[in-house]
């Protein structure tokens, strides 16, 4: 081959490369105009915002094809684009760390998990409550036939305490409790049973009360886009309400959702913060620890269950376990409560 020969191979070889960036960088760009503007979007870009996090894959990958390429403004894009994928993914805010609780606390470990239809393994859960030595245990998804398998699985011993409304469908739910617990009420106007219940737990001589609402919001598809967002409003809502708080549950939305980081801005903070919450997996580091979907379709993972609590309430180890028989995974940490009074054990 001739000089020129190979010139023109290394010609058309970089042209390839540059086409090929255009492939790679375009997704990347659409959707991260969708991250980066809090509009009302269509159902097709919430959906595609939940993967966010993955945008960093193609983006690295349309920076190399910019460098084997030699295009200088293809390389300055694909900096720009990689950079802005390296915000989202660490974001500023999204590991805000709660305000530590003063004077005595009372410990508080919670798990939840969406049970899928009641197909959860109920020995699993079992098994989970007692090696972690969980006190409260929130469900969605929440059927009788899984109440019943629980009980036979020795849960009733361990967690005593119940509130559960069981569901032939997806609106079922259900919290367990090592401490006494009343209804508050439901969240009105959504598909999915959402409650709240007032917990009063004790230990080393104090009591703690802590107002606990299992999330289940309705997930963004096909035409119901609007119920997702009402939903995610009405749990924000009851955040306002003061006193220590705890939302747990399928939020079906991730921190790359205005609408979720909306609902973090919410509530009754004690030291003027603009964000009143917090989501425990992110103050932990944790954020990009996937929830969803654990079985299923081969989709990358994604973080839509969340464990939110008010910023007056301190979190350690905080974990995410798989439960088999459902495509969600379990998410625990254990609450440090501020005590609101002294007890007689």
């Amino acid at each position: 081959m001739t000089v020129s020969g190979r010139g023109s191979a290394k010609t058309r070889g970089a042209a390839l490369f540059r086409w090929l960036w255009l492939l790679a960088s375009v997704p990347v760009v659409a959707l991260s105009v969708c991250r980066a503007i809090p509009a009302q979007w269509p159902v097709l870009v919430v959906q595609l915002v939940s993967f966010t996090p993955w945008l960093a894959v193609p983006a690295a990958a349309a920076l190399l094809l910019a460098l084997l390429g030699r295009s200088r403004w293809q390389q300055g894009v694909a900096v720009v684009l990689l950079v802005c994928q390296a915000f989202w993914l660490f974001p500023l805010d999204a590991g805000r760390p709660a305000v530590a609780a003063t004077g005595t606390t009372v410990p508080l470990t919670v798990m939840n998990l969406n049970s899928e239809l009641g197909q959860a393994d109920a020995g699993q859960i079992v098994a989970l409550v007692r090696d972690n030595d969980v006190s409260l245990l929130a469900m969605q998804e929440f059927t009788q036939g899984l109440q019943d398998r629980l009980s036979a699985a020795g849960l009733d011993a361990l967690l005593p305490q119940r509130i559960s409304q069981p569901s032939k469908g997806a609106a079922g739910t259900a919290l367990y409790s090592r401490y006494p617990m009343e209804l508050v009420g439901n969240v009105p106007d959504t598909p999915f049973k959402i409650p709240t219940v007032r917990l009063t737990a004790a230990a080393n001589g104090a009591a703690a009360v802590l107002e606990v609402t299992s999330v289940h919001v309705f997930p963004p598809v096909e035409d119901r886009v609007a119920q997702w967002r009402s939903d995610l409003a009405a749990v924000g809502r009851v955040a306002d309400r003061p006193g220590a708080r705890l939302l747990t549950g399928d939020f079906n939305a991730t921190y790359d959702h205005a609408e979720f980081r909306a609902l973090l801005a919410r509530g009754q903070g004690r030291d003027g913060d603009a964000a009143a919450l917090v989501d425990i997996g992110a103050a932990s580091g944790s954020r990009l620890v996937p929830t969803w979907p654990m079985e299923g379709p081969p989709l990358p993972g994604v973080t839509i269950d969340h464990l939110v609590t008010s910023r007056g309430l301190d979190s350690r180890d905080y974990k995410v376990h798989r439960v088999s028989g459902t495509d969600h995974a379990a998410v625990m940490a254990t609450l440090s409560l501020p005590a609101a009074a002294q007890v007689r054990l």
